[in-house]
């Protein structure tokens, strides 16, 4: 058991019965009234996110959580072969838990797995990668407006936006979290 004093980004709390993932926390203190905390949270089996008040000081049971390395192998079906970098036991992890930015997850990508016990309850990709573009439409000579932005494939298939200059066979770094252009990278 914690508090609320205790509460931080990535903390994962057992909320009516359900683990959740805190993606925010914000102390308020209103001019009238006892000071709360704001907590947008996701739940990790459904991926919905929610919002709730704790009162300040109020009790809050944090769940215990060991995390692992773990690279990534291939995708079988709906689930993701990971390997444990230690031991070379492999797992099938089902993708949902990683969300929308496993479009961005390549072979031989690391990861970070969190577990409660033997179930996993969130993969952690790098912040950014590094990919290769696979295709997009030539930029045109003299098209020169700032923050134009034309469609690209990358090398796992996802489709992202990128500046104009930025041609097939590129490597560029890409935000697994909003799925945005960062930079170009040079081999």
């Amino acid at each position: 058991m914690g508090s609320t004093a205790d509460l931080r980004n990535g903390a994962i709390i057992k909320f009516n019965g359900e683990n959740c993932a805190v993606l925010e926390s914000q102390h308020v203190k209103p001019g009238k009234g006892g000071a709360y905390f704001q907590v947008k949270m996701r739940n990790i089996k459904t991926g919905r996110t929610a919002e709730n008040r704790f009162r300040s000081g109020e009790s809050i049971d944090f769940v215990r959580v060991d995390k692992l390395k773990y690279q990534y192998l291939y995708t079988e079906g709906n689930l993701l072969v990971l390997m444990d970098m230690g031991t070379y036991e492999q797992i099938n992890v089902d993708k949902v838990i990683v969300g929308n930015s496993v479009k961005f997850l390549k072979e031989n990508e690391e990861v970070f797995v969190s577990f409660e016990g033997d179930e996993v309850l969130d993969i952690e990709l790098p912040l950014n990668v590094t990919l290769r573009i696979i295709h997009t439409e030539p930029g045109f000579r003299g098209d020169t407006a700032t923050n134009v932005m034309k469609p690209a494939t990358v090398e796992t298939g996802a489709e992202i936006a990128v500046p104009l200059f930025i041609n097939e066979g590129d490597l560029v770094r890409v935000d697994t979290k909003t799925g945005s252009y960062a930079e170009r990278v040079k081999e």
